[in-house]
């Protein structure tokens, strides 16, 4: 379990990084907002996406950022987990919705050769954590990734694309840039997330307004997350939950680090504001329903992990349907035919 804890210490001096200008790819370099009319006839407009730029560039560029980022980096040190737990090295990776680069330094140069991280957030592309990878960043959005088919070994990415209204191309994305054979990493937050603070403004504002508004965003089911996945061209398929709990001192304060995070709601139907009355409310309802023994107050936050990989003739492969040489009928009398076999010896 996390504890949240206030950093005053020093953090070594972030490197400066630039925003990559070659052309990389036959498609056209994605700016930091996304044009209206690029974006697929299929997809939901849920998010106001110009909206989260900006709240992640002033997240990113305030005096003390790091303060913020305890949630960011230890997810991005799971997902890091996740790619030492393959064994195998990759010359070429990708990490979308980078932010300020919370899965690269975790990460080694024996393990990534080169490390291309994409963010539509300048700032925090400006203002990137130090690693030991050889990095270049790219100004791009999440769903149109400025690169050439078949480009990556390895696509990561971290508590990003919960903000993407068109997931399905998100993924699509990342397979097409992916080579065969190569894996893509991810997580994003699944919809237990912040229940606790959903359930208290939600009763705070039905009690004082008479009905509710949404004030946190909604998320993916982690059941739609293979069929997903799948559809965009991923197989061999895994994707696990998690839950991480930190403890803040009252309600602001945890809203005030969701702020700092970048991690505003951002929706199109999201209220302008909450009353005072109201929001006082919320936090004794919050307090009274949630509270520790200790007297703080729980957020959890629930993780989706996902890993696919693109296809390769080389990959292990389910056997033809009919070719099995035993029934599963048969399967219970194996332990007699072992022991047969053993008296015969």
């Amino acid at each position: 379990m996390l504890r949240l804890k206030r950093l005053w210490c020093l953090w070594r001096r972030p490197r400066l990084a630039g925003v990559l200008a070659e052309n990389l790819s036959s498609r056209e370099v994605a700016s930091g907002v996304s044009s209206p009319d690029s974006a697929s006839p299929r997809a939901l407009n849920i998010f106001d996406r110009d909206l989260k730029r900006k709240q992640k560039n002033w997240a990113a560029q305030q005096p003390e950022p790091m303060k913020y980022d305890y949630l960011k980096e230890e997810v991005g040190s799971r997902v890091a987990d996740r790619v030492y737990d393959i064994a195998r090295d990759f010359p070429l990776a990708l990490d979308v919705g980078c932010g300020r680069g919370y899965i690269a330094q975790h990460l080694n140069k024996e393990t990534v050769g080169k490390f291309f991280q994409a963010d539509v957030a300048e700032n925090a592309l400006k203002n990137t954590i130090e690693t030991e990878i050889p990095t270049l960043s790219v100004l791009a959005d999440e769903e149109f990734l400025p690169f050439r088919e078949n480009t990556f070994d390895l696509v990561v990415s971290s508590l990003s694309l919960h903000w993407v209204n068109d997931l399905p191309r998100a993924l699509e994305q990342i397979h097409y840039v992916l080579k065969p054979d190569g894996v893509f990493i991810g997580a994003m937050f699944g919809g237990d997330t912040l229940y606790e603070l959903r359930c208290a403004l939600q009763l705070a504002e039905t009690e004082r307004e008479g009905g509710f508004s949404p004030h946190v965003s909604p998320f993916t089911a982690v059941s739609d997350l293979g069929h997903l996945l799948g559809r965009a061209g991923f197989n061999t398929l895994t994707v696990d939950t998690d839950e991480i709990q930190v403890n803040y001192p009252g309600m602001f304060e945890l809203m005030e680090d969701l702020q700092g995070m970048g991690e505003s709601n951002c929706s199109w139907n999201r209220k302008a504001l909450l009353h005072r009355d109201t929001m006082l409310a919320a936090a004794a309802i919050y307090r009274e329903m949630y509270r520790n023994e200790d007297g703080s107050l729980p957020a959890t936050y629930q993780i989706y992990y996902m890993i696919g990989w693109k296809y390769h003739h080389s990959q292990a492969r389910p056997a033809e349907r009919g070719s099995a040489t035993v029934s599963f009928g048969e399967l219970g009398k194996i332990n007699s035919l072992v022991s047969q076999g053993k008296k015969t010896q």
